[in-house]
């Protein structure tokens, strides 16, 4: 064999061995996906003011511990109970699957087994006694591409603010749940769903609803109407961590799109 030969033969890819390190980098990211953290996107409004449409953040997926919907893949048969698990805390942002088609949602823990929670008027009690909540400045929202205020409930908040830019003025109140976790809420008017009957939280699940009140399908719906009810604790995926990015909807194919997509107001904003 000549040197030509030789230096022919060392150039030739193992493709074998090229193909296993590529299993094993895709193995290595569904574990971190899996039992870890991993990405996600915020597809709607259901947690205004806190969440923002096209908001990126990090779930972390080991602080409630792990069930058979905690794997990336859904290849696990129903098992019931959590490896390593333990509770929410009320207040913290879940990411969970949805009791029909385990699809992702996310909202805001409210209740826990054996809490009794009801809505009155649109305020929320929690065990016989009404939620801190205190009417705060409305939220302006600038309006964007995919925030364009536009629905049948949000249109009537569609407008100009002093310095000439479209937004939607959202009427917004502070909550303030026992133990002293606060965050904002959005009150858009009456809704069927602002007045529920008293109801207990079962063993083995939690209660939860998004932070825009009147445009979210939560724990007050049933899971035959797209809600998610009396949540089993097997549906909790992940706890929201941060804001890493956000995005208003303007960007396309060309790159120079993605810079002024970007909104420069949120960044690595914590969650919990």
């Amino acid at each position: 064999m000549t040197e030509v030969q030789t230096r022919a033969a060392k150039k030739q890819t193992n493709w074998a061995h090229e193909l296993w390190q590529l299993f094993l980098l895709v193995l290595a990211v569904l574990a971190v996906h899996s039992f870890v953290a991993k990405p996600f996107f915020i597809p709607s409004g259901s947690m205004l003011p806190t969440l923002y449409i096209g908001d990126r953040l990090i779930v972390s997926k080991y602080p409630y511990g792990y069930s058979y919907l905690s794997p990336s893949l859904d290849v696990l048969p129903p098992i019931a109970g959590r490896l390593f698990g333990r509770l929410p805390d009320r207040g913290d942002i879940a990411v969970i699957k949805s009791p029909r088609g385990h699809v992702d949602f996310i909202k805001r823990v409210i209740a826990l087994p054996g809490d009794t929670i009801q809505m009155r008027n649109g305020a929320l009690w929690l065990n016989g006694a009404p939620v801190e909540r205190t009417r705060v400045s409305d939220t302006e929202i600038p309006v964007s591409p995919n925030s364009d205020c536009l629905t049948v409930i949000d249109a009537q908040y569609r407008t100009t603010n002093a310095a000439g830019q479209q937004v939607c003025r959202y009427p917004t109140w502070r909550e303030t749940l026992p133990g002293g976790r606060t965050y904002l809420t959005l009150d858009l008017g009456e809704m069927p769903q602002d007045n529920t009957a008293p109801a207990i939280v079962p063993e083995g699940h939690i209660f939860l609803m998004g932070d825009n009140r009147d445009n979210s399908q939560d724990s007050r719906f049933d899971p035959s109407r797209d809600g998610l009810g009396m949540l089993p604790i097997e549906n909790l995926v992940g706890r929201a961590e941060f804001i890493t990015f956000s995005l208003d909807g303007s960007t396309d194919w060309n790159p120079l799109t993605w810079f002024p997509a970007l909104r420069s107001d949120r960044y690595f904003i914590g969650l919990n």
